[in-house]
């Protein structure tokens, strides 16, 4: 019996696991939450398989599956669903709508939009995606994030904050940096904000979304959005964030050392020194943030404090920094009225040193001690040739910069859907700079018997703007009308002096008036003060935003705007912008896509003089010691019809999402001109009375393409995985110049000047590296150039690189094919890793020290250290540029890796949360470069068509170590 009972026993559990096994046909409809509507192509997965479908446009799916499996509902902007599926076989399920996604705005100019609603090119990254570590501006925290922008800040110098380059070269003459506005404030200065009080960073790329801003946006907008209190509950909160750091030199410039030198003809002088280790050091760096914020049921508040002792790899270098914010913000009357209020303070001294030292330490004789013996330090009288300690050590470089800026802003809502807004800023900053030349230097100042400078400079930039925002529900239609009015005015003044023949060099530059020059009145005292003309911007600007069904999307508007800045007679300017989008699949059903979105977009911008006064007369005096006074001769003429630079681009996009949104992304490709760049041109002085002015002239276009991808969560489980990637390549080409062919950079001396290395001619890309094409070396020690003309005449001359008969070609391009940024987000519970990795490729360098010191030149090497890499060539003693110093820049590298732990902190009423992390930046570079950084070159001393050219002054480069904490209260 017993038996018999087992059996059955084993007979129902395995009919009853048959039965379960069994796959049935489910179906059934996905309706949202919000408004009862089915849901078009929401994602049904079965849960732990890759077996899945979606539903069609009026919500309705089908599906095969067993009775002991669950079902996953997903669809963008809605909560996750799983629904067990047991006996069902009609399954119907409500979606409820996430509104933390949903409501996911996006900053843009003077409003935000859903981010569903944007069809410009934007890219919003928080602080969540920042790079970690010791980052002292905003521009290091978007290095490699945004497909498109490119930061240049080659080497490791603390004082020098990363320059931004948004979609290749958008302008010549005038401002190339993109607008930055920081909490609604345009114009204000990254350098008053620091990294730890950054929320979010929006780039506006493309002409529609930047035209807003007019002439400001030509080169793109970058809209910084800090920290605030957050509303809701009156406790106060506290954090720390604080990290210290030590950096090291990442490569040294490969160099002979004594022994080789010695071997290889040089002088021996009996020592043994390496002077790239002796002016260099292991920077400790170290940085603290606290902030209070708080609120009551209609005040929020936020302050802060930033403390930063940073130090630079090359002695006596970097900064300490202070810096407070504070932001206030109170609602009223029934939350119509909003008042809020931000402050941010900021002083810095700053140690600059002097970047020279790097050059002379590659150069100066390995041999030579770095004192005398009577403790003096050792020089040998030789051209270009100085003891780069003694540099350090004998001289003093320092500065001051203090920045306050604060504004008021105020918001009324007088009825429903009508609000009007006034924002009041002002920014005010000073700098003040001073060196010393000690009586003994021999680097700068010999026979001055010392020299000192000092210079300050003050600036003051003033902001109304006031601007009124309707937004109205249609029948199946939304439309969002803004209007405003903008008024800015800035001023810059400055003073310095120059003088020689201290007494002691115990008084330094702080005590200029014990001069020699200025009590023996000799005439060797230079002294200059200076205030820029007028300089004011007005405008007045209308957009709408129009919002059809729910996948139709148009914008439109106009900024007119006129500027002090140009020629009476063209000082106004209108800027108009359009963009349209669509989603896709609002009204189609494309089985492979969750999201499908085409946007285009059209702006125009305009760009203004570098600096004003550009289009007046500018004059000067000439004193006369001889005579009683002196005389004023005019320098540069002015032009009453100089204009804005103007860009007009068009930008094509596409935002996807596949997968159930797992794997998502954006396409843009752009073209855009540049026209009317404003040039210091000469003149026919017959005609105008003077030799130069500024004028407009030439023509760029643009042209790029931009990829962004992210995959969200690609593994399962504990351990999770989210890598993205970005990736762009630009073109530039030059239309139209004021002469069709002309070349660029000159290398330089000792003994190469007049070797211009950049070439540029109308019709063609920017970026040639031009020259002749090295073969070999002859008998005599020189280099061997190719007859690539083929007339039998080798034309190799520095002079005549544009001549018919030159034998000179490209020899590389100075413009990265593409820059690719790869980021990884691990997770395994409590732990975090990421692992942000940093290409460019298809750009080649002028490698300069290998182009003065490579060569075994048998009379400079007893002067001049030599430069020895993998491409040295021993029998080559005469130094001239080729294509032998033109080299491909590729890499790959580990920009940032950062590994931290949350602890859990649940438990605690007194601590929020607890996170420990370690960073390596600049962990490891992958390239076949020589020189010490292959990152792009993207202008020569501020001359965006010479790129490429990697200078022998150039900060080194560094990697640094961090570890951090941050705690919350």
């Amino acid at each position: 019996m017993k038996k018999f009972l087992l059996i059955l026993l084993v007979l129902a559990v395995g009919f009853q696991g048959a039965l379960l096994a069994q796959t049935r046909t489910v179906t059934g409809t996905v309706t949202g939450g919000d408004d009862g509507l089915g849901i078009p192509r929401a994602n049904i997965l079965v849960k732990g398989t890759t077996r899945g479908t979606n539903t069609n446009l009026d919500g309705q799916f089908s599906i095969e599956v067993t009775a002991d499996e669950t079902l996953v509902f997903s669809f963008v902007g809605y909560v996750t669903q799983e629904v067990a599926v047991g006996n069902q076989t009609t399954i119907n399920i409500v979606l409820q709508p996430d509104y933390a996604e949903l409501g996911e705005v996006v900053v843009v100019g003077y409003g935000s939009q859903e981010k569903k609603e944007i069809t410009s090119s934007v890219v919003a990254v928080d602080a969540k995606d920042f790079n970690q570590g010791n980052v002292n501006d905003a521009a290091g925290l978007l290095q490699g994030k945004v497909p498109g922008l490119q930061v240049f800040n080659k080497g490791g110098n603390p004082n020098n904050s990363g320059s931004f380059r948004l979609r290749g070269i958008s302008s010549v003459g005038s401002n190339a940096q993109p607008l930055v506005v920081i909490d609604g404030v345009i114009g204000a200065s990254l350098d008053n904000v620091d990294p730890n009080d950054i929320e979010s960073i929006n780039v506006l790329k493309d002409g529609s979304a930047a035209a807003i801003y007019g002439s400001r946006g030509s080169a793109g907008v970058i809209l910084v959005t800090t920290k605030q209190g957050t509303r809701g509950g009156s406790s106060l909160q506290a954090d720390y964030n604080g990290f210290v750091s030590a950096a090291t030199v990442r490569q040294f410039q490969p160099v002979m050392d004594a022994a080789t030198y010695v071997a290889n003809g040089g002088n021996d002088l009996g020592s043994v020194t390496d002077w790239q280790d002796e002016i260099t050091r292991t920077a400790i760096s170290n940085v603290h943030n606290i902030s209070v914020s708080g609120s009551s049921e209609n005040t929020t508040f936020r302050v802060s404090t930033n403390f930063r002792n940073i130090q630079g790899i090359l002695d006596k270098s970097g900064f300490d920094q202070i810096n407070a914010r504070a932001n206030l913000n109170h609602f009223a009357v029934n939350d119509k009225l909003n008042i809020s209020f931000n402050m941010a303070l900021s002083q810095r001294n700053q140690n600059f040193s002097f970047n020279e030292a790097f050059r002379y330490a590659s150069l100066f004789n390995p041999t030579a001690p770095i004192r005398n013996p009577n403790g003096s330090f050792f020089q040998a009288i030789l051209f270009d040739n100085f003891n780069p300690v003694a540099i350090l050590n004998q001289n003093i470089n320092q500065g001051e910069r203090q920045t306050l800026n604060f504004n008021t802003q105020l918001s009324y809502e007088f009825f429903p859907g009508f609000r009007v807004t006034a924002n009041y800023a002002q920014q005010f900053g000073s700098q003040i700079q001073g060196r010393y030349f000690s009586r003994e230097s021999l680097y700068v100042g010999l026979g001055r018997n010392g020299l000192a400078a000092r210079q300050a400079d003050e600036n003051r930039f003033t902001l109304f703007e006031t601007f009124a925002s309707w937004d109205k529900e249609l029948n199946n239609a939304n439309l969002t009308l803004t209007a405003g009015y903008s008024w800015q005015e800035s001023q810059n003044t400055g003073f310095g002096m120059e003088a020689g023949n201290f007494p002691t060099d115990d008084l330094g530059f702080n005590i200029i008036g014990a001069s020699g020059n200025v009590l023996g009145r000799q005439g060797e005292v230079n002294i200059y003060s200076y205030e820029t003309p007028e300089d004011r911007i007005i405008a007045g600007f209308l957009r709408f935003n129009l919002t059809i069904g729910n996948g139709i999307f148009v914008n439109g508007g106009v900024r007119r705007e006129g500027s002090t800045r140009l020629g009476v007679d063209n000082q106004w300017g209108t800027f108009p912008f359009v963009g349209a989008g669509v989603d896709i699949l609002e009204y189609a059903d494309i089985a492979a896509f969750d999201v499908l979105k085409f946007r285009a977009g059209y702006g125009v911008t305009g760009s203004l003089p570098g600096a004003s006064g550009q289009a007046q007369d500018l004059f000067a005096y000439n004193r006369d010691d001889s005579a009683a006074g002196g005389n004023v001769s005019r320098v540069r003429g002015g032009n009453p019809d100089l204009k804005w630079e103007e860009k007009a681009e068009i930008n094509l996009g596409l935002d996807f999402g596949l997968l159930g949104s797992k794997l998502t992304g954006t396409l843009d490709v752009y073209s855009r001109d540049v026209n009317d760049f404003i040039l210091n041109r000469q003149v026919d002085p017959a005609i105008f009375g003077f030799s130069n002015r500024f004028e407009n002239a030439g023509k760029i276009q643009d042209r790029g393409i931009e990829l962004a991808l992210t995959y969200n969560n690609l593994l399962s489980g504990d351990l999770k995985w989210t890598p993205g990637i970005i990736a762009s390549s630009n073109k530039t080409t030059l239309e139209e110049y004021i002469i069709d062919e002309t070349s660029f950079a000159n290398l330089g001396s000792p003994g190469q000047n007049g070797t211009n290395m950049i070439r540029v001619a109308v019709g063609e890309e920017i970026g040639q590296i031009w020259g002749p094409q090295f073969v070999g070396v002859s008998d005599t020690g020189e280099p061997i150039f190719a007859d690539l003309n083929g007339d039998g005449t080798v034309n190799a001359d520095p002079a005549s690189i544009l001549n018919d008969d030159s034998d000179s070609q490209q020899l590389g391009t100075g413009i990265p094919t593409v820059n690719i940024g790869w980021t990884n987000q691990l997770s395994y519970g409590n732990w975090d890793l990421n692992l942000f990795f940093r290409a460019s490729l298809g750009h080649s360098l002028v490698n300069t020290f290998r182009a003065f010191y490579e060569p075994l030149d048998p009379g400079a090497i007893n002067s001049f250290n030599r430069t020895v890499t993998d491409l040295s060539l021993t029998d080559l003693t005469v130094a001239q540029f080729s294509s032998y110093y033109v080299e491909k820049a590729d890499f790959i590298r580990l920009d940032n890796a950062t590994i931290g732990y949350n602890f859990d902190m649940s438990g605690n009423d007194f601590i929020r949360n607890i996170r420990v992390y370690g960073t390596v930046q600049d962990a490891f570079v992958l390239t076949n470069y020589q020189g010490v950084d292959p990152d792009p070159v993207g202008d020569d001393g501020g001359n965006v068509l010479a790129p490429g050219i990697d200078r022998r002054n150039n900060y080194f480069d560094d990697r640094t170590y961090t570890f951090g904490l941050t705690i919350g209260f």
